[in-house]
């Protein structure tokens, strides 16, 4: 009798460790993993849908505009007419997409007026 009451506690002892468990794994999936999945994806389509004349600005903040691709680096032309060559994981930002909004809020407050 007092075997069967010890394996009865330490049975469920082992079900309500093994539960919290499970659900700390589920909530780090949520929060950490997935949106590190969704962010490198995301950014590789950023990079493969670059092109030349794109203006773009590096991880180190440096920004200047494509000369010449590679298969793993851009040929990037800034101030000066100075040309460096970066891998294609240093791009953070193209700059081309993200002033055409502004100019379009531009362009639709000047028809306004």
């Amino acid at each position: 009798m007092i075997s069967t009451v010890i394996l009865q506690a330490g049975g469920s002892g082992m079900l309500g460790t093994l539960v919290p468990m499970v659900l700390i794994m589920v909530v780090f999936y949520f929060f950490m993993i997935r949106p590190q999945v969704k962010k490198a994806k995301d950014h590789k389509k950023l990079v493969e849908d670059l092109k030349k004349g794109d203006k773009i600005v590096t991880t180190a903040g440096i920004h200047g505009r494509i000369v010449d691709m590679n298969d793993t680096t851009f040929l990037i032309e800034v101030e000066g007419g100075t040309k460096i060559r970066f891998d294609k994981t240093a791009i953070s930002l193209d700059a081309t997409k993200a002033a055409a909004p502004k100019a379009d809020v531009a362009k639709t407050d000047a028809a306004k007026a």
